[in-house]
């Protein structure tokens, strides 16, 4: 009898480990449905469609990219963790409705680390900290002492509250000491053409968004997220650089599953994104979007790095003062 039973036991284990290849080794069988949390022409949807046309070649199915935005993101980032866990619906998430999210809102429809499953980071961005070029302030510096001049009169745009945007300006705040006003629109590209129009004086705008009207000299870019210059604007500096060596925030983008996704069709997703990546042409329309691809990127890489960034923006909120509303 107890020989019966492990045969069986052994039995079922190969026809579990059987289907679960099989399955994999079929997958997709229908179209695949990607959601961008974030309007359409701006960075996300934009990234999520160069990547879903290469995918859709590679995988033989159609790649349909879904906008549902709102909530910082988190509107279409909950539809994902609720959607059947089969690789045939997929989140672009970000560094907002991800890693800042539990520390904007209290009742968070799903959980960023147990809620996903992640497969493959795209690339990173950084923003651009651009002004009117009526603005009075010409420099970072120059913004930083009119704020402490003018305190709560300096207005900056933001695509929502728990986005990025809207918390790197937060972090600027505590971090400089000043008081700023936030206006928050439905996403980057009415900020752009506020920005342009001189309703708001200031914001971070990401390459995509900034670059035409900075080559129009529409805008006067002042300072950069990230620690590191960026070839599109090689004489603008870094905050870091500017007196706020901990102020390093760059716009990481990624796909992700729903939790329970199997592993094997995770696997298979991680490494057609991770060669679509590191195409030249890819690698080149990512350059052109201010986004530096991932040198590594498996599932088990991202998903530590999840766990870090959740941490390292929970932390950053309560010094900041914020309170998840």
């Amino acid at each position: 009898m107890k020989s019966s039973l492990r045969l069986l036991v052994v039995a079922l284990i190969l026809l579990w480990g059987g289907a679960g290849a099989a399955f994999a080794e079929d997958f997709p069988t229908k179209p695949i449905r990607v959601i961008v949390c974030f309007p359409a022409g701006g960075l996300h949807d934009t990234i999520a469609r160069l990547i879903g046309t290469q995918l859709s070649a590679r995988l033989g199915q159609p790649v349909v990219v879904d906008i549902v935005p709102g909530a910082g993101g988190t509107i279409g980032a909950s539809a994902v963790a609720r959607a059947k866990p089969d690789g045939h619906t997929l989140l672009v998430g970000s560094i907002s409705n991800i890693a800042m999210a539990p520390a904007q809102y209290k009742n968070l429809p799903y959980d960023p680390v147990s809620g996903f499953v992640p497969v493959s980071r795209i690339g990173v961005v950084t923003n651009i900290l651009a002004v009117n070029p009526t603005f009075p302030a010409r420099s970072f510096s120059e913004f930083i002492a009119l704020a402490k001049q003018k305190p709560g009169s300096i207005s900056f745009g933001s695509p929502g509250m728990g986005t990025s945007g809207h918390l790197m300006i937060e972090m600027l705040k505590n971090m400089a000491g000043v008081d700023l006003v936030q206006v928050p629109y439905k996403g980057e590209a009415p900020i752009a053409i506020d920005l342009v129009a001189g309703q708001i004086p200031v914001a971070f705008l990401t390459p995509l968004q900034a670059m035409p009207f900075i080559k129009a000299d529409r805008l006067r870019p002042i300072a950069l997220s990230t620690a590191q210059r960026s070839a599109l604007v090689p004489g603008v500096p870094s905050i870091a650089e500017m007196g706020l060596p901990e102020f390093d925030v760059g716009i990481w983008l990624g796909i992700f599953a729903p939790a329970g996704t199997p592993s094997d069709v995770v696997g298979k997703l991680n490494a057609h994104i991770a060669e679509i990546v590191q195409m030249p042409a890819i690698r080149q329309k990512l350059a052109d979007f201010g986004a530096e691809p991932p040198v590594t990127s498996t599932p088990e890489q991202f998903s530590v790095f999840i766990k870090s960034e959740v941490a390292k923006w929970n932390k950053l909120a309560k010094e900041a003062g914020i309170t998840p509303q």
